[in-house]
């Protein structure tokens, strides 16, 4: 007669601490791969984040780089050099200065982006402007508007969205016994986005 297979205690204890070990080699391996995974995510969002931040540069730095060629034809403005639709009268001279200047930017035709001067306790204009504003009662110049330069913008490429603008404050040498006028220009450059915005200033003496 065929007899019942017996089996130790030592063997039943083996099989059992193999099963055990099988249980924890399974535990660490998906805690290894859990481990991975996070790992790969974080990798994935650190080089997102790395892209995202030399998009935004290289988008500032065109906004920069408008802004400062909005300085320079401003300058070009007051010098009244560059060929172009030019001021008919020129307001940078001291004889017309203070007569083309007009309070709170609101001047038009030869007066348009003139502000005039300020009190010391006065909030300056270029805080007050908006130089988004692009319609025909904007208190800013857009670029080449009385220089004839030419300034690309647009969807073709990486182009800023839109023209950059800028405004001439009057102000005045007080150190001087006559009216001695210089001129602080205020200029906004614009990257491929409108809500991407760079402003520079600069003092002129002409």
């Amino acid at each position: 007669m065929h007899q019942p297979t017996k089996h130790s205690s030592a063997q039943t204890a083996a099989k059992g601490t193999t099963a055990q070990q099988r249980g924890v080699s399974l535990i660490m391996v998906m805690l290894i791969m859990v481990v991975v995974a996070m790992l790969g995510v974080s990798g994935v969002q650190i080089a997102m984040m790395a892209e995202r931040g030399a998009r935004n540069d290289r988008d500032m730095q065109i906004a920069f780089q408008a802004a400062e060629a909005a300085l320079i034809d401003a300058e070009f403005d007051i010098n009244n050099k560059n060929a172009g639709s030019k001021r008919a009268v020129n307001p940078f001279d001291k004889n017309n200065a203070r007569f083309l200047f007009v309070a709170d930017c609101a001047g038009s035709g030869d007066s348009l982006g003139l502000c005039a001067e300020k009190g010391p306790t006065e909030v300056p204009d270029w805080l007050k402007v908006d130089f988004t504003d692009t319609s025909t009662s904007a208190k800013t110049v857009e670029f080449g508007k009385f220089t004839g330069r030419v300034f690309p913008v647009g969807s073709a490429g990486i182009q800023p969205y839109q023209k950059p603008r800028y405004l001439i404050e009057l102000l005045n040498d007080d150190k001087k016994s006559e009216f001695t006028p210089y001129f602080r220009i205020t200029a906004m450059g614009f990257g491929p986005r409108q809500d991407i915005q760079v402003v520079l200033q600069t003092v002129y003496r002409n």
